[in-house]
């Protein structure tokens, strides 16, 4: 079941919601509770029930894994119970990978058929690794099967996040005031879904038409001009951005509604003024797993500068093959690893000469934005790419191999500002027919998203909560949420927009991974 779809928004939460409160009213919180797993088992089996029991079965043994680490740690144990895990994620995601790469460098045909990806089984996995990890350190308090599987399953983030760790989401599971009934927090959970709704339904579905062409029309190997190339590319960093923080949104009003706080996902990436802070802002729990969980064990930075780029390069070499079983993700994530390298070598380089390292401002700042913006989109094109060809024919052409063209229409109008239309053809530029650019109709998307992206706050600045879980009012023109009537228009609005988009039913693009 889709969060974007007629079914979840007009049958499934209500009743979900309703079922919540009125048990906890009458039966307890501990009923409540029931109530929430089973709404959230009906959710998840809702599409491919057969994977039901696979997540079932998950949870429980690294739940009878975990009891015994925290009565008594043993490091084989916490071994086993990795090992269980990650044999569980590379069978259904990555047999077929590593099975093709050798047929490819031997020659033997090594198939084993098509295996279906049971959904959320790379995010319900890492947050269990930390679950079995945390409790062998001793982290992780006394607790039942009922509270861990809710950890688990929990319908609003267990399909792509946040990924949460169960020593954050426990003491709210716990509280019995969490059946208690607070209009603060439907309000806020409905504004901050409402807004993640029409990220999804009304712009990023959208941005998709001008994207899939293009990407298409690459991987038939077919030239493409550099505005075709960079056009698309460009549209794609937004339609996932948008993709993706929308569902982050609707993750985090949903658990809202329920009372229920997950951890901030999505921090406006774009506006990252390099590339350490992009990946501080971008997944933020995926970031925070990594670097807890396998950054920090292989030591970080404290054995040294080659081993802290050695552990950097794996680290980005494994986020990438967890977004997808293909070399072109892993390919992904050397770039950012190599990023990554570059932008860490130059903050040492600073340190050693005592360059004054102040934020910059003005015209710099936002070179530093763009320059960051340009080398994600670059890096973009192989993870949204099929093939290797496919990623090749785009980034040839981003880089000029085709030359630059511009639409055959743009010579008369550019001729009429003084001959420029005649000064650009000396220069080398062609007018022609371009096959996959759709001109002002895709621009008119582009220059307002880009500003919207860099410019406007983003959800969470939106919804601050800054005194008791609620925002202080503000001045009326300052876009800042406080329940009130104008909100109710504007929330209402944006909700009515979005259901009235959901003509075309598309799944989110992190469903895939």
């Amino acid at each position: 079941m889709l969060f974007n779809s007629y079914e979840f928004v007009l049958g499934f939460l209500p009743a979900a919601a309703l079922g919540f409160f009125l048990i906890g009213r009458s039966g307890g919180a501990r009923a409540a509770l029931a109530w929430l797993i089973a709404a959230s088992t009906l959710f998840y089996g809702w599409s491919h029930p057969e994977h039901l029991a696979l997540l079932i079965g998950s949870i429980l043994v690294n739940f009878a894994i975990g009891r015994k680490l925290r009565s008594r740690p043993s490091r084989p144990l916490l071994a086993a119970g990795m090992v269980l895990n990650l044999l569980l994620l590379g069978y259904f995601k990555y047999a077929n990978f590593l099975l093709d790469t050798l047929t490819g460098l031997t020659g033997t045909d090594l198939r084993i058929g098509a295996i279906l990806l049971p959904l959320a089984i790379s995010f319900f996995t890492l947050q269990q690794v930390a679950y079995l990890v945390d409790a062998y350190r001793g982290e992780i308090e006394e607790h039942g099967l009922l509270r861990y599987g809710l950890f688990v399953a929990l319908f609003p983030q267990l399909i792509a996040g946040p990924i949460v760790y169960f020593r954050e989401m426990y003491p709210q599971l716990k509280d019995r005031r969490i059946v208690r009934w607070e209009p603060d927090n439907l309000s806020i959970g409905l504004t901050i879904f409402s807004i993640g709704l029409f990220k999804k339904v009304v712009i990023a579905d959208s941005l998709a038409l001008y994207v899939d062409p293009v990407f298409a029309y690459a991987e038939l190997g077919r030239a493409l001009t550099v505005l075709e190339a960079w056009a698309a590319a460009v549209t794609y960093g937004l339609q996932i951005y948008f993709d993706f923080s929308g569902y982050t949104d609707m993750a985090i009003g949903i658990a809202r509604m329920f009372g229920l706080r997950l951890p901030e996902n999505f921090n406006s990436p774009y506006k990252a003024r390099n590339i350490i802070d992009f990946w501080r802002r971008w997944h933020m729990t995926l970031s925070r797993f990594f670097r807890d969980y396998l950054y920090i064990p292989l030591g970080g930075s404290r054995a040294g500068r080659t081993r802290q780029f050695v552990n950097l390069m794996l680290t980005m070499l494994i986020v990438g093959l967890w977004h997808g079983a293909a070399w072109t993700f892993v390919v992904w994530g050397a770039i950012h690893g190599l990023y990554l390298l570059i932008a860490h070598a130059w903050l040492q380089i600073k340190e050693r000469f005592k360059w004054v390292s102040g934020r910059r401002s003005g015209a710099l700042g936002w070179v530093a934005v763009a320059t960051t913006f340009a080398a994600v989109t670059v890096a973009w094109v192989f993870f949204r790419s099929e093939s290797f060809g496919g990623a090749t024919v785009m980034l040839m052409a981003m880089f000029g191999q085709n030359g630059l063209a511009l639409p055959r229409s743009y010579e008369g109008y550019l001729n009429a500002l003084g001959g420029i239309g005649t000064i650009l053809s000396g220069l080398g530029v062609r007018f022609t027919d371009l096959e996959v650019f759709f001109g002002g109709e895709q621009l008119l998307w582009l220059v307002p998203l880009l500003m919207l992206v860099w410019l406007m706050p983003n959800t969470r600045e939106i919804v601050s909560e800054q005194v008791g879980g609620r925002a202080e009012p503000v001045r009326w023109l300052t876009p800042q949420f406080w329940p009130s009537l104008r909100w109710g228009v504007y929330v209402g609005s944006l909700t009515m927009l979005a259901l009235a988009s959901m003509t075309r039913i598309s799944e989110f693009i992190y469903f895939r991974f």
